[in-house]
């Protein structure tokens, strides 16, 4: 079998009309899909969400937003979405993160800050420091999602043994 390409991640969110701006700014995303109500009912959209959520869900919003490359990100807000704080659990299992690439992602980290992300560590660290330019670092969107900035791709950061 040959290997996938990555369609899209789906997040949800406390308010989906800030996840919007924020991710469409803080990442140059195009909005395919602006916010958009969902109910539940006979549609084939309404059928599909049934058999994800199972009954009782009733309605949630929708937005979908697409980087560059035409990998997606699907924004969710359900009426009872919490707001929360919650303790950064990394050991559990499920999304930790995702990851998205940016040549310049020192200045990307100061429109994400701007925007009401924050930049998770610092500073930001160099794989081969002295050797290769490859950079990365944590930051979290205004919701406490957690994600990853890259300067170079995935293939060539691990290609030649990142913890070598």
């Amino acid at each position: 079998m040959t290997a996938l390409s990555f369609s899209h991640i789906g997040i949800t969110v406390p308010d989906l009309d800030k996840a919007v701006e924020f991710y469409s700014k803080a990442f140059g995303m195009y909005v395919l899909m602006p916010p958009t109500e969902v109910l539940q009912d006979d549609s084939a959209i309404g059928q599909m969400c049934d058999d994800v959520f199972g009954p009782g869900w009733s309605r949630f919003r929708i937005a979908h937003l697409s980087l560059g490359d035409g990998v997606g990100i699907e924004l969710f807000e359900f009426e009872n979405t919490v707001e929360e704080e919650r303790p950064f659990e990394y050991w559990r299992r499920g999304l930790f993160h995702f990851c998205v690439q940016d040549d310049y992602l020192e200045d990307r980290i100061k429109v994400i800050e701007d925007l009401g992300g924050r930049q998770r560590m610092s500073p930001v660290r160099r794989y081969y420091p002295g050797e290769k330019p490859y950079r990365m670092v944590y930051c979290e969107d205004p919701f406490g999602n957690i994600f990853e900035l890259y300067s170079h791709s995935y293939e060539l950061t691990y290609s030649a043994g990142a913890y070598a």
